[in-house]
């Protein structure tokens, strides 16, 4: 048994008509240009995807690894220096 899913879509005039004209040419209706068109693009292979690159900033040198008991001690000698201000 088949069943069908009713629909919309949006597509613009020029492409509606141009449609419309090849389903004419070949004797079918719109809607089977429309899924032998999706047959065919979910069949085809996905294309390769873009190589990644990650975008960076500053001079690329190594970082230096902080643990949280540095980031309490920077924070304390800071709080001690603007004391001393």
């Amino acid at each position: 048994m088949l069943t069908y899913v009713r629909t919309t879509i949006v597509i613009d005039d020029h492409l509606g008509r141009e449609a419309k004209r090849l389903a004419a040419k070949r004797g079918i209706t719109l809607s089977a240009l429309v899924g032998q068109a999706l047959r065919a693009a979910l069949a085809a292979p996905a294309p390769p995807a873009q190589p990644f690159e990650m975008v960076t900033f500053g001079d690329g040198s190594p970082k230096t690894h902080h643990e949280p008991t540095d980031f309490a001690a920077t924070q304390e000698q800071d709080d001690l220096h603007s004391l001393e201000e």
